[in-house]
């Protein structure tokens, strides 16, 4: 037996029993989570407490990255939505109808932020609907972050369930 396939032998390359999967699952959703609609909530936060230019920095950074957003929606939205249904419907269909097991992984890891996404796009419009002043903006970029990580917990716990169904039906050895 050579030293490359002792060394896979001795680590299990399968999605649901790789501990760099579940570390990128929880990196994903921490910085997910961190970020409602490119705005980092501390910067949110500071504002709040600390307003003057912090509040400027802020509001400037949500008219940024809502026009931003809303212009590559605009532009290219039926385009984008039409390759990722084409793109987790391949997914979906290699990893759950054929088995296998890392399309299942990218699956369950990327689909949830495409919800999110649709979130982000969401507060990105009733942002550019009302007038820019701390109070209202502050609360679409908190409920963002709300609906980002409850959607971020029921991917984990979904994502977990199914890692430990596929672990225990597959067994330790692979077999």
């Amino acid at each position: 037996m050579d030293l490359h396939s002792s060394i896979f032998e001795l680590i299990d390359m399968r999605s649901f029993s790789n501990l760099w999967y579940w570390i990128v699952l929880a990196v994903l959703w921490s910085s997910a989570s961190h970020w409602a609609m490119g705005v980092p909530y501390d910067l949110l936060v500071r504002a709040r407490r600390v307003g003057g230019q912090s509040e400027q920095d802020l509001l400037d950074i949500v008219r940024i990255n809502g026009n931003r957003l809303l212009y590559i929606v605009d532009m290219s939205g039926l385009v984008v939505l039409a390759l990722s249904c084409f793109f987790f419907t391949g997914l979906a269909m290699l990893g759950f109808y054929y088995g296998v097991e890392f399309a299942q992984a990218v699956f369950l890891l990327l689909f949830p932020v495409s919800l999110v996404m649709l979130i982000n796009i969401r507060a990105a419009r009733k942002l550019q609907g009302i007038e820019p002043v701390l109070g209202s903006v502050s609360k679409i970029l908190v409920r963002c972050r709300i609906y980002t990580q409850i959607i971020g917990m029921i991917s984990i716990v979904i994502t977990s369930l199914w890692g430990m169904y596929q672990n225990v039906s597959i067994g330790v050895l692979g077999g």
